[in-house]
């Protein structure tokens, strides 16, 4: 037994040592495979990410540097001039009209090979908006152009090429966005970064341009009316030219450039988060099961919504009249002017925290998950929507403190509070809305065409609904159609036209995009909803945007706060309220066509 023991012994030994031996060398194997997948994702994720920080830092820079100008400016010092500013500006313009130009053409060389698009990026009523704000900008160019005409015998002619580089900026671009945006770039990924991160500051930095413009704009009427009013010590500052006009109409040029503003700030904010969401979707890989494009749904009984936005719209246009005209008059009429316009707001935002939170209930007692796909073009709507609520309830919130501790009591001074109080609890409301809509599974039976197949089978081979065969069977025979399309897909992707005679199919089709769908009663309150706070969020954009801004006249925050501090708010602040408003519009027309 011992010498057994001896030999099992000595044989373990050895079957220890030869398992050790093999496991060191698989273990070994298995490190170098690691170190491989490790230098492999090192060598494809960290160019990537570096081209990301590169990229962005790079832009940032440039907009700072831009903002470092316009404060200069703002200082109205005799060392930085509005020239320097603009000139600056418009080397950016054309550095990104050349890249613009240079991705053109790339693509027009490789336009055999096929380009992937991300469906969700934008849609076309989206560009279409674009485009008129775009029409708007190039008519306030020409105002430019006539302006610099009249006084260009003492002004730099760097104020006359700056308009005419805009206008071919403004028009190469909305090409670029018009069939260039939904691009997902997969080559020369590092160089096209900075070229559409340059083209995202270029309309950051114009849009900061234009919103210190008319913010300068503003604060001179408002200090007039200060000065109309007694108060002294106020600056005003003159812009004008030190020489006489060669025309007639260089006033009605310089007036009329305040009223496109608005316009032209909205188009460069929207133009560079279109362009944000493009610099996302560099070397992105597409999930072709979520990158379909979403029908937009039959709409029924749409009376309330609409009847009621458009009775909002008038009121406001009824409102933005009375206070511009009344509020540069005598005290008790400015003060009148002012209660108004919070009667009017209260009233307002009663009714659309009433529809929000009508249209929550609904979404509440449906109990259907959220889509949680990758989206970046959702995912900066909703944070665009956040960030930019930011301006206004900073705005209400300060006017909720000054109502509180202020010791004069002017008429208006509780309706201000109920105002302020009711802005935040709507921009609460909304956003939860907009972004349970936004990211709210459709239902299975409503959310495609019927004749679509799902998304899993539209590359299969074999269909699951297909029955089980056994052997070999000819597949042309059994389903001819399927071997047609596929010959057409494989056609397509050389660059090959095929068509197939298709099978009349029993269920019939539907015409365009609109899919035919069963009287739902929910479906309609929805979208009455959509539409009513449309209306809304265009009204509360167009009161500040044309001169209704009574945080100016109230003199509650002014008195708390100081007139530097507060105007510093709304400087801040209004922009991006303005920007909110529009936002949403674009947000709940997104809203409505998904309901």
């Amino acid at each position: 037994m011992p010498p057994i023991m001896v030999e099992h012994n000595g044989l373990d030994m050895c079957l220890n040592k030869y398992c050790h031996s093999s496991s060191s060398s698989s273990s070994s194997e298995q490190d170098k495979k690691m170190f491989s997948k490790l230098k492999l994702s090192l060598s494809g994720d960290y160019p990537r990410k570096n081209a990301e920080i590169l990229s962005g830092q790079y832009g940032t820079n440039l907009l700072l540097i831009g903002l470092a100008l316009m404060l200069a400016i703002s200082h109205h010092g005799p060392s930085v001039k509005e020239e320097h500013l603009l000139s600056f500006v418009t080397c950016l313009m054309i550095l990104q009209l050349i890249w613009m130009m240079w991705y053109i053409l790339v693509r027009e060389r490789q336009k055999n090979t096929r380009t992937e698009k991300d469906v969700h990026a934008t849609t076309c009523w989206i560009r279409g908006g674009l485009t008129l704000l775009a029409l708007l900008s190039l008519i306030m160019d020409a105002f430019r152009i006539g302006y610099y005409v009249g006084y260009r015998s003492c002004v730099s002619a760097v104020l006359g090429v700056y308009p005419v580089i805009h206008a071919t900026h403004t028009i190469a671009q909305v090409h670029f966005l018009w069939f260039h945006i939904k691009d997902v770039i997969k080559s020369f990924e590092t160089f096209e970064r900075f070229g559409v991160i340059h083209a995202v500051f270029t309309n950051l930095l114009l849009w900061c341009n234009g919103v210190m413009s008319e913010a300068e704009h503003f604060l001179n009427n408002h200090m007039r009316r200060l000065s109309a009013l007694g108060y002294g010590n106020l600056t005003i500052v003159h812009s004008e030219p030190h020489c006489n006009c060669t025309t007639s109409t260089c006033s009605m040029f310089s007036s009329s450039l305040f009223y496109l503003y608005p316009f032209n700030v909205e188009y460069h904010i929207f133009v560079s988060a279109m362009l944000f969401v493009m610099w996302k979707n560099i070397g992105r890989t597409i999930d072709l099961s979520s990158n379909r494009k979403r029908l937009a749904t039959k709409t029924q009984c749409l009376t309330v919504g609409p009847i009621l936005g458009l009775l909002a719209l008038a009121s406001t246009i009824g409102i933005l009249v009375v206070y511009v005209t009344h509020v540069e008059e005598s005290l008790k009429m400015r003060e009148a002017a002012i209660s108004m316009f919070y009667i009017y707001g209260i009233v307002m935002l009663v009714f659309m925290c009433s529809a929000g939170a009508s249209g929550l209930i609904i979404y509440r007692a449906d109990h259907v998950p959220l889509d949680t796909s990758k989206n970046p073009s959702r995912q900066l709507d909703t944070e665009l929507l956040f960030g930019s609520s930011i301006g206004s309830w900073l705005m209400s919130w300060c006017s909720i403190v000054a109502v509180l501790e202020a010791d004069s009591s002017p008429p208006y001074r509780w309706t201000n509070l109920i105002y302020s109080l009711l802005i935040v609890l709507e921009k609460y409301i909304q956003n939860l809305f907009i972004v349970e809509s936004l990211y709210r599974k459709q239902e299975d039976g409503e959310r495609e065409d019927p004749e679509l197949p799902a998304s899993p089978e539209i590359f299969s081979v074999t269909s699951s609904l297909a029955p089980p065969y056994n052997g070999i069977i000819n597949r042309a025979y059994v389903t001819p159609d399927r071997t047609c399309s596929t010959m057409e897909n494989e056609q397509e992707e050389s660059g090959q036209v095929y068509r197939c005679p298709r099978k009349p199919s029993e269920v019939p089709l539907t015409v365009g995009n609109k899919v035919k769908e069963p009287t739902n009663i929910k479906r309609q309150i929805l979208k009455n909803i959509a539409v009513f706070l449309i209306m809304c969020n265009i009204s509360l954009w167009i009161l500040p945007a044309f001169g209704c801004r009574p945080q100016y006249d109230n003199g509650l925050e002014q008195e708390t706060f100081g007139f530097s501090i507060w105007t510093t708010v709304l400087n801040f602040a209004i922009p991006l309220n303005l920007f909110y408003r529009m936002h949403s519009v674009a947000s709940l027309f997104e809203v409505f066509r998904r309901v």
